[in-house]
């Protein structure tokens, strides 16, 4: 995903959720077929929404250890943290309209 949504690794993770007061974190695989149609959805709602929540992303492969430390069993995984602490959680693919609910919700 290019644009508005910024990889992560575990060296920028944690700077990032605690600098964000409402913060998207696309959890994902490049070999994932959900990931991959969960991706533009995540990133037009970064665009769409751009300034008012950070949109990130952790590649699972790359970062095992985030993973674990969030308890991602499946993949994605979309983490909304709300001043730095996890919020709520959705598994699988879901649509536009269900992500940019679920961040305005915290907004």
């Amino acid at each position: 995903m290019a644009g508005k949504v910024r990889e992560l690794n575990e060296n920028d993770f944690d700077a990032a959720v605690q600098g964000a007061k409402v913060a998207l974190v696309d959890f994902w695989a490049p070999w994932c077929g959900p990931c991959r149609m969960v991706a533009p959805h995540v990133e037009a709602v970064a665009e769409k929404l751009d300034g008012e929540a950070a949109f990130l992303k952790v590649n699972v492969d790359d970062n095992q250890a985030l993973a674990q430390r969030y308890g991602v069993m499946s993949i994605p995984t979309l983490l909304i943290f709300k001043d730095g602490e996890e919020a709520s959680r959705m598994v699988g693919a879901r649509g536009r309209e269900d992500i940019e609910s679920a961040v305005r919700e915290y907004m």
